[in-house]
């Protein structure tokens, strides 16, 4: 159980982990989509081209009115993404390329309109990173007699707005984010989705903007659902599961500002920064432990296919030496015999040796290692496998039979029992390889 900080209090804490899951949901729930159309940076393009709305806002109206400044940043929000569309299509530009046209250029005009502004308006750098999420309590509405922050109220909409989009239209956006040409075959417009989705994304970051900052904002457009997409192939476990990773880094984050920060005697840190820091933390945990595309599950996967391979090489080379012996027995190898064959460095050979002797594939003595009933019977497999590939690739595909044996090798530990009698049918019958060799009958009993 998570021991909560001695200055908690639920009127403050808990409306400042509301508004962070509120805006994390909300940003993921569109965010999906994004990445799976690789259209990451957009939430960022638009995060960063808001400011020539909010100025252009203010010097309408000549105050800071929530409603207008929210309506001038969503315009041009909605700019941005029409802006770099049309860029991409007509001016044959990058997509990418054309993003970043558009957003720096806007980015670059909205300051300049701050500037002029600077003598009536306060712009902190500060709050356009982090935003003032723990200010959220202090601005309130009444809401069936209760006090409720106004940012909440906000994100709260947004997020059931998004929440109804994505239910509502969810194949719609499968097929639109995966076969834009299907799409409109199949009687709706891509490009509908398309701006539908963007108008979306707009309003969120927008909405997100005051309270969370761009930093955040841009965190959970994309950090949880490249997260939950390590997890998972289906889009519909990936959208929940990315809201999931949301909710728990927002409070998590809260924590975390207010507990870490006390454990090397600072003060508490920003609660947005800290919580796209647990995103991101999230995000890393899936890239090296993902069951399926983890980079530590997928190195311990190769190295357990090599020694698998090296394996079945030292089963390869012990029945080749017994065949060429004249001896009833089999023929012990020594361990430097077969790091030498082989080419394979000592530890991984002693790995495997220790595994196939576990496994009653090998005998090891003071003479060497050999082969036991079982372990004989698994490289007669292996081998028939190799000789009957040598044999089709020379008899169907026509290679010459000095280029077959680095082929044979490679296919013969992919091979079963089904795939030796179709290479066995496929072919014409022969007891011997290309080479001369016999090729070893199908034993009995698979080992």
């Amino acid at each position: 159980m998570i021991a909560l900080p001695l200055a908690w209090s639920w009127a403050l804490d808990g409306w400042i982990i509301a508004a962070g899951v509120l805006c994390a949901v909300a940003a993921s729930l569109v965010g999906n989509f994004l990445v799976l159309r690789r259209m990451s940076l957009l939430g960022d393009a638009i995060s960063h081209a808001v400011l020539p709305g909010l100025a252009a806002a203010f010097f309408l109206t000549g105050e800071r009115a929530s409603l207008p400044m929210f309506v001038g940043a969503v315009a041009v929000g909605l700019a941005t993404a029409f802006l770099t569309e049309w860029v991409h299509r007509y001016g044959e530009v990058d997509e990418g390329a054309s993003l970043g046209v558009v957003f720096t250029s806007l980015f670059a005009i909205g300051l300049v309109m701050i500037v002029q502004a600077a003598d009536h308006v306060d712009l902190d750098p500060g709050c356009v990173l982090y935003g003032a999420i723990e200010l959220t309590p202090l601005d309130t509405w009444e809401v069936l007699g209760w006090q409720v922050p106004r940012v909440v109220v906000t994100l709260a909409a947004v997020a059931l707005v998004n929440l109804l989009y994505v239910t509502l239209f969810f194949k719609e956006l499968k097929i639109a984010a995966f076969d834009p040409g299907l799409a409109t075959t199949s009687g709706f417009s891509a490009s509908l989705m398309h701006y539908s989705l963007t108008t979306l994304v707009a309003v969120t970051a927008v909405a997100s903007f005051e309270s969370v900052g761009n930093i955040l904002v841009v965190a959970m457009l994309v950090t949880p659902p490249a997260t939950a997409r390590l997890l998972t192939d289906r889009l519909s476990t990936m959208i929940w599961l990315g809201a999931l990773i949301a909710a728990a880094s927002a409070v998590l984050g809260h924590l975390a500002a207010v507990e870490v920060p006390a454990w090397f005697g600072l003060r508490s840190t920003t609660t947005a920064g800290m919580m796209a820091v647990v995103v991101g933390l999230f995000f890393s945990a899936a890239l090296f432990f993902s069951p399926k595309e983890g980079v530590v599950v997928r190195a311990v996967r190769r190295a357990r296919l090599s020694l698998r391979i090296l394996g079945e090489d030292v089963l390869g080379v012990l029945y080749r030496a017994d065949e060429q012996s004249a001896s009833a027995e089999p023929i012990a190898q020594t361990e430097a015999a077969l790091r030498a064959h082989i080419l394979c460095q000592t530890l991984p050979l002693r790995v495997v040796l220790w595994k196939l002797r576990r496994r009653g594939l090998i005998d090891r003595d003071h003479h060497g290692v050999r082969l036991t009933e079982a372990g004989a019977v698994q490289a007669r497999e292996l081998v028939r496998s190799h000789r009957l590939w040598e044999h089709y690739l020379v008899e169907r595909a026509g290679l010459a039979p000095d280029r077959i044996h680095p082929e044979a090798e490679r296919l013969e530990h992919i091979t079963d029992r089904a795939m030796r009698d179709l290479l066995d049918q496929e072919t014409s019958i022969s007891a011997t390889d290309p080479h001369g060799k016999a090729i070893p009958d199908e034993p009995e009993s698979p080992s």
